[in-house]
């Protein structure tokens, strides 16, 4: 397997994904033991999106533009001479469209989270993927913190978990399935598949949501505005309580960069895609039960 540093392409500057993940690979003012030091942000493609203003995408190209990368809004400029491809639109609406952009060209692709705005685009991007035999990943960085991976490992196989995590409002589309996404992952990560139902109640600030899988088990995902903390406490209903709490750095990325490099090395997903089915069908349910009231069914595989 090559050592060789990997060319990235970046596609996408509404998010601040575009920013922080470049910074950690190329910023010489990076601290050398949180450095990823394996890839180097080449070019970025740059357009609009209802998530950030033109001062805010300015401000960032200028920011990419010091480290040494290339901004433009030429497409076929941006993934000129890369090796690989990070997806990292805030707005999950546009996923489809440029993933769509990006199988034919043969290079493996990180599709920052969400998978897609709705499930049937997440079921669209698959069909371009096998179409074009893409290999390619989605996720949250949450799944790979640190605390959240010592817990599973305490508590593998829980039959209860509480997760909590916040709840952004959107710009444009479901908040539930932007910035759900985190705490749902947590949850999937460490429940792993086969919830059936999802019925979420509403409080004063943000949701709760009760996700039950056919054999008994059970999650409950509170997301809540106005406040960023992430944790949870899982239970085996035999040991005690393991809790863990996320720290509010931007340390989160790191963990899943190093997964993001390994995977452009070695082809090897992180997260197999039926599990982030399962979690685009989480937040679709979610988003349901948000506007009916009613419980909704779950996606089965």
């Amino acid at each position: 397997m090559s050592t060789a540093p990997i060319k990235v392409a970046i596609i996408g500057l509404d998010t601040s994904h575009s920013v922080e993940l470049p910074k950690l690979m190329a910023d010489p003012k990076i601290e050398p033991e949180y450095r990823v030091a394996g890839m180097i942000p080449t070019r970025c493609l740059r357009f609009d999106t209802p998530f950030q203003k033109k001062e805010g995408l300015d401000a960032r190209q200028a920011y990419l533009e010091s480290i040494g990368v290339m901004v433009t809004e030429d497409f076929d400029t941006a993934v000129a001479d890369c090796d690989a491809i990070l997806l990292e639109i805030n707005d999950a609406s546009y996923h489809l469209e440029y993933f769509e952009k990006c199988a034919p060209l043969g290079k493996p692709i990180f599709l920052d989270k969400p998978f897609a705005d709705t499930l049937a685009n997440a079921r669209k991007i698959r069909a371009i993927a096998e179409k074009y035999n893409t290999n390619y990943f989605t996720c949250s960085c949450l799944r790979f913190c640190p605390e959240i991976q010592a817990a599973k490992a305490k508590c593998p196989a829980p039959r209860e978990a509480v997760i909590w995590g916040p709840l952004g409002t959107a710009p444009a589309g479901s908040s539930i399935v932007w910035y759900g996404v985190h705490a749902t992952e947590m949850a999937e990560f460490v429940m792993g598949q086969g919830a059936t139902t999802v019925e979420l109640n509403e409080h004063g600030n943000g949701y709760m949501a009760v996700v039950n899988y056919a054999d008994g088990r059970r999650a409950m995902i509170s997301l809540n505005r106005d406040n960023y903390q992430y944790g949870g406490v899982l239970r085996d209903l035999q040991n005690d309580a393991v809790c863990f709490n996320e720290p509010i750095v931007e340390r989160f990325y790191r963990p899943m960069l190093l997964k993001i490099e390994q995977f452009f090395r070695d082809g090897k997903a992180p997260v197999e895609i039926s599990d982030s089915f399962e979690i685009m069908a989480l937040l679709e349910a979610m988003d349901k039960a948000s506007v009916t009231g009613k419980v909704q069914a779950v996606y089965s595989k």
